[in-house]
C-alpha cells in the first residue's frame, strides 16, 4: 500500500471516536465505506463528509483495500468481524483488517489466525488521546501485528495519528493500550486526591497548580483537566463506563500473566463508586466528585 496513494476503505463503526476517524480518511482522497448500527448516524456522516454507506459490515467490506473497526467490546468486534454479515463473510484477500477497538490481546490473537488462514492481514491498533485527538487526527496508535501488515497499513493511519507505532506481535497492540489505561487510573486518582487536599486545606489550587506543573508532578492530565475538575465540569474526555470496561480487561489479563495491581484495582472500584452517583458518562476525571461526596463536611 504505497504512501499517498489512495485506497478503498471502510470504517466500521462511527462512535465518538470512529466518526472523525472515517471523516479524516475520506476527506485525505481514500474513498471510504461506512457501516453503523445506528443507521440516522451513517446518514449524518456521509452528508457531512460525502462518503457512502452500507447496511451491513459485510456490505462495507465488500471489494475495499482496508476495513478500520472502532465498536464497543469484544462481543461488538466479534458480531462485526466474525458474525454473519461480518466483514470476514466479503473481505478479499489480501486486504487489510484494522482494529482500533480497545478490546482483549486473546481476541486480537484469535483474529489474526483466522485472518491469517484468509490470506488476510490483520492488525489491533488500540488507539489514545480521545475524541479531541480524533477530531484533531492527533491520536497515539499502538499496533500489534505483523511488520509487512503495519508497513502497508501505517500510511492509513497516519491521517489520524500522530504517534504510530509498531509494538509487537498480534494483541501487542491491546497489551500497551492495557498498560496506557494503567497509567490514566493511577494518574488520575493522584491527582483527584491533590486537588482535593489542596481545596479542604483552603489553599488556592490554581496557584498550587502553577506552582507544582513545571516539576516531577506535571502530566498531560494535571494541565488539561484540572480546571475543570474543580468546576465540577465532567463533559470532556473518555466516559467511566467505558474506562471500567477498559479496566476489567486490564485485570483479567493481569490475573492471567501474574501480574499484581493493586492500585489499579483499587482505581477500578472508585470507578463504580462514580458509577453508583450516576457518573457512568461523566469523564474518567470525575474520580474527584466521589472524594467530594465521600468526604464530610468540615
Amino acid at each position: 500500500m504505497p504512501e499517498q496513494m489512495p485506497v478503498r476503505a471502510a470504517f466500521i463503526g462511527l462512535g465518538a471516536m470512529g466518526y472523525p476517524m472515517a471523516g479524516h480518511l475520506q476527506r485525505a482522497g481514500h474513498p471510504t465505506t461506512v457501516f453503523n448500527r445506528t443507521e440516522a448516524k451513517a446518514d449524518q456522516w456521509c452528508a457531512t463528509y460525502g462518503g457512502n454507506r452500507k447496511l451491513t459490515p459485510a456490505e462495507a467490506a465488500r471489494d475495499v483495500d482496508v476495513v478500520c473497526v472502532c465498536v464497543g467490546n469484544d462481543d461488538d468486534v466479534r458480531s462485526v468481524i466474525l458474525g454473519p454479515q461480518g466483514v470476514l463473510e466479503t473481505l478479499p484477500t489480501g486486504a487489510l483488517l484494522v482494529d482500533h477497538t480497545t478490546a482483549s490481546s486473546e481476541l486480537a490473537v484469535e483474529l489474526h489466525e483466522r485472518c491469517l488462514a484468509r490470506e488476510i492481514a490483520f492488525l489491533d491498533a488500540p488507539v489514545s488521546g480521545g475524541q479531541v485527538g480524533a477530531e484533531n487526527g492527533q491520536l497515539t496508535i499502538m499496533v500489534g501485528g505483523e511488520q509487512s501488515a503495519f508497513d502497508r497499513a501505517k500510511p492509513v493511519l497516519d491521517v489520524y495519528g500522530k504517534s504510530v507505532r509498531l509494538m509487537g506481535a498480534a494483541g501487542s497492540g491491546q497489551l500497551t493500550k492495557m498498560v496506557n489505561q494503567i497509567c490514566i487510573a493511577g494518574i488520575l486518582e493522584g491527582l483527584s486526591e491533590a486537588l482535593h487536599f489542596a481545596d479542604r486545606a483552603g489553599l488556592d489550587t490554581g496557584a498550587v497548580i502553577e506552582a507544582i506543573a513545571q516539576g516531577a508532578a506535571q502530566s498531560w492530565q494535571m494541565d488539561n483537566r484540572h480546571q475543570t475538575m474543580m468546576r465540577g465540569e465532567f463533559e470532556f474526555g473518555f466516559a467511566v463506563d467505558w474506562m471500567r470496561k477498559d479496566l476489567g480487561i486490564v485485570l483479567d489479563t493481569a490475573n492471567t500473566i501474574g501480574a499484581s495491581l493493586p492500585v489499579t484495582a483499587l482505581v477500578d472500584q472508585f470507578y463504580g463508586d462514580v458509577q453508583n452517583l450516576g457518573g457512568g458518562r461523566w469523564d474518567t476525571s470525575s474520580l474527584i466528585e466521589r472524594l467530594r461526596r465521600l468526604s464530610p463536611p468540615r
